[in-house]
């Protein structure tokens, strides 16, 4: 650490020695606003979408992460295992899963290629490094890498500043919650170059037992830059290791042991005394590298051209109890016994991404861009240890191995003409090829048994969108758009639906907007109506492996619509509230249910989604005085259904046949507020430019809800009805609680 604080003060020196020619500050920042140029939507685009500075983040990171720095952006759900959003956290938009969600750096993909999923946990401290965040909802705009179901999440990287600097940003607070970066930047040497960069830590117990979090990263970039061309190569990374605490807890063992139960890695010795395994973690490293050019070529042409390369390497470790050792190999008769193991992953995914730019005076403007990726990855498990071994084995026994290939190929044309004063058109034209190969996608041991290409599968998608933009007056805006999407099978769905071809999903969306902009208030009214053929949605069942499950069998069609409304108003200098709400519905036109004699199929006709709220609503007031700043942010989430059944809950049976108790299947709706407060000063004389210091109050009133969960029952008819229901059973739902009053205080200091 001192080493690197000696090295950044030296470069400073040389920023302050060599900077001496004139820089034009402006063409920096523009040349470096060209990457994300061609998957950005803007005033024009007819389609919903928030902007979230550099700022903003800056007010709200004081270690969660990502997904719930974006908590109070419409239409947005987060979740949190350790219940404290530090550690594995997801984010669902309009009620769709994360795996339906496109999220990109620098115009370049972040989602893992086979799960489709971004593992935020990877990313350790990654939103102090970003300049600014675009959520398209819906479809969105034609972008690279997995297709957008649900949202669109641009993230362009911090733009290389003009002036040396030195920060330290430092945070503490419940359940031994820290963080501490430093940031640092030699400004440009020379009028032409430019280092920029950051360390970071981030740890947390979490607010469930043992659900600890440990996470290392650092950001680094170095920039050239004349008067219209621009060069950088970035490089980041994650090292992460957490604690599992993704089993989830039923109601009944919460009232048992607490909500803050957590029943990973837990065992019984010969005299039935309970413990916990120490190494029941997560660990995984994660290595970007990123190599941009920008080219302005004169006002009207630019050009981005960008390499990139993932490398992704590590496993989980967990002592699973009462296991068939055949499954492992290690005997060739049933027998179970405890074991030790680790499931493992080695994947490298690569790729190149270009668009060219053209726009003539702000009445035109056209991109023609597309991208190429492959994904190359490994996944075998190891046994370690084994209670009772029955064959001789050793540590380190592989029991299984298979590999997965995944090409990604995309070619799109935008454009967007004011053809008459006010009104424009836009129209986006994207195709993408997606091929799947998959050799024994299994996590038990095969043996002897013929192994070889299980999936093959080959896409070819055409998304077109268009739509309309009518800017009325200077306040006033008025649009409607068209979109067509689609959306590859997932590794997962491949493995928990165990068919070599499976359908694609597809998403006509619909979207008509208003908006009011003046310098004191703004407002917003935005309508969506998604049709979906074959969605795949989370059943709330688990899988082998303990995740989610999702199925597009038994969805067919299905639908969500709803209206998001924003507005903000500024009618004093000192004080600002905003305030956003959605309201939807979503529904499975004929969703269907196996009963238990494993024959006999019942639609249930229209249900609700699993997972999606009909009422969301964020409202949040700002106060600012000199350098005091308060913030109180309140978030309201209406009820959501684990399952796509519209059962709320299970009746569980004693043995004898009498009905013991109904199970809830539901997480409830929930209010929680929390409250920021910051005051920023200068201590000039000290050498120090800018200091904030602040606290941040977390769920002030302390509701106790659950922020996941998952459900399973098994289905029977009770004279006319269909019945939910589990014999002497109470552990069929699973709830992940979130943290009660919580708090962290925090510094913040720039030399």
């Amino acid at each position: 650490m001192k080493r690197n604080v000696f090295f950044v003060a030296a470069l400073s020196c040389v920023a302050n020695l060599y900077a001496v020619e004139p820089v034009d500050t402006t063409t920096v920042h523009m040349l470096q606003d060209v990457q994300v140029t061609s998957t950005r939507a803007d005033k024009r685009t007819p389609m919903a979408y928030t902007n979230i500075g550099k700022a903003q983040l800056k007010q709200v990171n004081f270690g969660q992460d990502i997904p719930h720095l974006l908590s109070l952006t419409p239409s947005v759900t987060t979740t949190s295992d350790a219940g404290n959003g530090i550690g594995y956290t997801s984010i669902r938009v309009r009620g769709v899963d994360p795996s339906r969600i496109n999220i990109t750096a620098n115009g370049i993909p972040v989602n893992d290629a086979e799960s489709s999923q971004v593992f935020f946990v990877n990313m350790g401290d990654f939103a102090s490094s970003v300049q600014s965040m675009q959520i398209q909802r819906g479809a969105g705009t034609s972008t690279n890498g997995s297709g957008a179901f649900g949202a669109t999440i641009n993230m362009q990287t911090e733009n290389i500043g003009t002036t040396p600097f030195v920060g330290l940003d430092m945070s503490a607070g419940s359940y031994y919650s820290h963080k501490e970066t430093l940031r640092f930047g030699t400004g440009l040497l020379g009028g032409h170059w430019g280092l920029q960069g950051r360390l970071s830590n981030i740890g947390s117990h979490g607010y469930l037992d043992r659900a600890h979090t440990n996470l290392n990263s650092y950001f680094l970039q170095a920039g050239y830059f004349s008067d219209n061309t621009m060069v950088k190569f970035i490089t980041f990374n994650g090292q992460e290791e957490t604690y599992h605490a993704w089993n989830y807890t039923s109601k009944y063992e919460q009232s048992l042991y607490g909500r803050r139960y957590n029943s990973c890695g837990e065992y019984y010795d010969a005299d039935g005394n309970v413990h916990y395994y120490d190494n029941q973690t997560d660990n995984y490293h994660q290595q970007n590298y990123q190599l941009i050019w920008n080219q302005i070529f004169n006002p009207n042409w630019d050009l981005n051209v960008a390499l990139h390369y993932t490398k992704g390497q590590g496993y989980y470790e967990e002592y699973k109890v009462n296991k068939d050792l055949q499954e492992y190999g290690l005997s060739d008769v049933e027998f179970k016994t405890d074991l030790v193991r680790q499931k493992k992953m080695d994947n490298d995914f690569y790729g190149a991404i270009a668009s060219i730019n053209y726009h003539d005076n702000e009445s035109f403007k056209a991109t023609l861009g597309g991208g190429w990726n492959k994904y190359d990855g490994d996944h075998f498990g190891l046994v370690n240890w084994v209670k009772e071994p029955q064959k001789e084995m050793y540590p380190g026994f592989e029991y299984y191995r298979n590999t997965a290939w995944k090409t990604d190929f995309n070619v799109y044309g935008k454009a967007e003409w004011e053809f008459v004063k006010g009104l424009s058109a836009f129209l986006d034209l994207q195709y993408r090829h997606v091929g799947y190969r998959m050799e024994d996608p299994a996590d038990w041991y095969i043996g002897g048994e013929a192994s070889g290409l299980w999936a093959h599968d080959d896409f070819d998608f055409f998304n077109p969108k268009f739509g309309l933009n009518y800017q009325i007056d200077d306040n006033n805006r008025a649009y409607a758009s068209y979109s067509l999407s689609h959306k590859e099978p997932t590794r997962n769905d491949y493995q928990d639906n165990y068919v070599s071809n499976l359908k694609a999903e597809k998403l006509q969306d619909f979207e008509l907007g208003y908006k009011y902009e003046s310098s004191k208030f703004a407002a917003g009214i935005n309508f969506y109506y998604m049709f979906y053929n074959n969605q795949y949605v989370l059943t709330g069942e688990l899988n082998d492996i303990g995740e989610m499950k999702a199925s597009n069998d038994n969805c067919g069609e299905s639908y969500r619509a709803g209206v998001e409304l924003e507005a903000a108003w500024k009618p004093v200098s000192w004080f600002r509230w905003d305030a956003n709400a959605t309201f939807s519905k979503n529904r499975n036109k004929n969703w269907t249910v196996t009963l238990d004699d494993y024959e006999t199929v019942v639609n249930l006709g229209e249900t609700h989604t699993s997972f999606s709220p009909e009422a969301i609503f964020n409202n949040i007031f700002t106060f600012t005085y000199k350098g005091l700043q308060a913030s109180i942010q309140s978030q309201y989430v209406g009820e959501q259904y684990l399952t796509n059944t519209d059962f709320k809950s299970y009746i569980n049976y004693n043995e004898d046949g009498s009905v013991d108790q109904e199970v809830g299947m539901m997480l409830k709706d929930h209010f929680t507020t929390n409250i920021n407060l910051s005051y920023t000063f200068g201590l000039k004389k000290l050498g120090i430019k800018e200091a904030t210091i602040g606290l941040s109050l977390y769920n002030v009133f302390d509701a106790k809800y659950d922020n996941n969960g998952w459900a399973w029952s098994e289905f029977r008819k009770n004279g006319d009805k269909v019945e939910a229901y589990c014999v002497d059973d109470l552990y069929e739902a699973g709830f992940a609680p979130s943290a009660p009053f919580n708090w962290m205080a925090h510094l913040s200091i720039n030399f």
